[in-house]
């Protein structure tokens, strides 16, 4: 009675074996060359925040032009904003503008903007600042 179970065994693991094909080298090299080379995603450059102006005095640098950041909370069910992420996404649009450096004018939860139920929403000037 036990050599039904083993020849059934026996015969199952023909056929896995059977199934089994081995992966030469040459096809992974050939694979990579037809794909293009994919590039690290750029990285923003460091955008440091200035919150008084007075910080500036002494550094010459140059307006880039006003940029903006928010986080909007879409109904009472989502995570509520958070000016962090507000104020995260200002520095990347500073970097976009080749800023290194924000002067931060404000930061608020406002519930007035249009499709969200809350938003936090951070104005600043985006600044070239050379140091000496």
């Amino acid at each position: 009675m036990r050599f039904i179970p083993l020849c059934l065994l026996a015969l199952l693991l023909t056929g896995c074996v059977h199934e089994y094909h081995p992966i030469s080298s040459a096809t992974p090299a050939s694979q990579h060359s037809s794909e293009p080379a994919r590039k690290p995603a750029p990285r923003p450059a460091p955008v440091k925040i200035y919150t008084d102006a007075t910080d500036l005095v002494s550094k010459p640098f140059r307006d880039l032009g006003e940029v903006s950041g928010d986080d909007c909370q879409s109904s009472t069910q989502d995570s509520p904003p958070n000016i962090a992420t507000a104020r995260k996404r200002m520095q990347i649009k500073a970097s976009n503008l080749k800023a290194n450096a924000v002067l931060l004018h404000k930061c608020e939860i406002v519930t007035t903007t249009a499709g969200c139920y809350r938003a936090a929403v951070c104005q600043g000037s985006a600044l070239q600042v050379t140091d000496q």
